[in-house]
């Protein structure tokens, strides 16, 4: 599956699975030589939860970085909303299970489950990400196209620079010869076309000008996409079969660019640029979100499983404390 097509999501369900299914083999390996060491590892395990309480504090602490120094909004939020949300649910599931109250028990079980969906989906686009960046591009690209991001004063920001900086290495590797696409169009906020300063800046780094080939209408990453495929073919000769795109763009994003590639049916590889430390848990959180949204018909079929459990649990709470009156 790897090989025919490293853009999805269920390679990495795959990978979980069976790594879950190679430990559980581990741990019944170890039982029959050393139960004592099986024990031991049976502690270990017992710990995990409270690296919760460790990775909530990180969050905070990265969401209060992200509010001085990117300001206060809900994407900059992020990281901190995370990070109460981990200290505040297991609390409030206690809680509610103190209450011994049919509704109250099945609220909790219900926020279990539908956290352990969260969870497992998480770690599922962490796999994705980690299996993906690993994968070098091919060569032979019709094109490299750079997505745009917002731009500072009409110029060229840091986090734009990096993945303009991704594109021209990844454009210089494949010889230099093809096409360079800088693609963004120009926000409400921003006095020109992201494009159009994408294009001075690489200028400014001895791109060729005749080689740069500016996308100046699309909005949202879907758009860059399509709208610099339609480029690329322009630019073939005539007759030639296209092939793929490689696009970069910054590492937090190169994940869902990959993924909403092959959902729009446009053979890219993609590739990201360095990022601020600070910057990259509350973007990844945007980025999961986004991704959690493009498959949400399958996060709504996951659900079903948890919340029917949940009704059934509370039913049978509801007649047991029905038969016990």
């Amino acid at each position: 599956m790897w090989r025919e097509e490293p853009r999805r999501l269920r390679t990495s369900v795959l990978l979980l699975v069976g790594a879950w299914f190679a430990w559980g083999a581990v741990l019944e390996f170890i039982a029959y030589f050393s139960p004592e060491l099986q024990s031991l590892l049976g502690l270990v395990l017992l710990a995990l939860p409270f690296s919760v309480f460790v990775l909530a504090g990180f969050l905070i602490r990265n969401g209060v970085q992200m509010v001085r120094r990117e300001g206060r909004s809900l994407g900059n939020l992020l990281s901190l909303l995370a990070g109460v949300a981990l200290l505040a649910l297991p609390a409030l599931a206690i809680l509610l299970t103190m209450t011994l109250h049919p509704a109250g028990i099945g609220a909790a079980a219900l926020a279990f489950f539908l956290s352990a969906q969260v969870g497992l989906s998480f770690l599922t686009f962490l796999i994705f990400t980690v299996t993906y960046a690993r994968r070098g591009p091919r060569s032979g690209a019709d094109a490299v196209v750079v997505l745009g991001s917002g731009l500072i004063r009409g110029t060229v920001s840091p986090l734009l620079a990096s993945r303009l900086d991704r594109g021209q290495r990844a454009w210089a590797a494949q010889g230099a010869a093809l096409p360079m696409i800088p693609s963004g169009g120009q926000g409400p906020d921003e006095p020109r076309a992201e494009a159009a300063a994408m294009a001075e800046y690489l200028a400014e780094q001895g791109v060729p000008a005749e080689r740069v080939l500016p996308e100046d209408r699309s909005r949202t990453t879907e758009e860059n996409l399509r709208f610099s495929r339609e480029i690329a073919d322009r630019a073939l000769p005539a007759g030639a079969t296209p092939g793929h795109l490689l696009v970069a763009t910054n590492n937090y994003h190169a994940p869902r660019a990959a993924l909403l590639s092959r959902r729009l049916g446009v053979d890219a590889d993609v590739v990201g640029g360095d990022t601020a430390g600070y910057y990259v848990p509350s973007a990844y959180l945007r980025e999961f979100a986004a991704v959690m949204m493009m498959h949400r018909r399958t996060q709504l079929i996951l659900t079903l499983p948890g919340l029917l459990l949940t009704i059934g649990l509370t039913a049978l709470l509801v007649l047991y404390q029905v038969n016990g009156a």
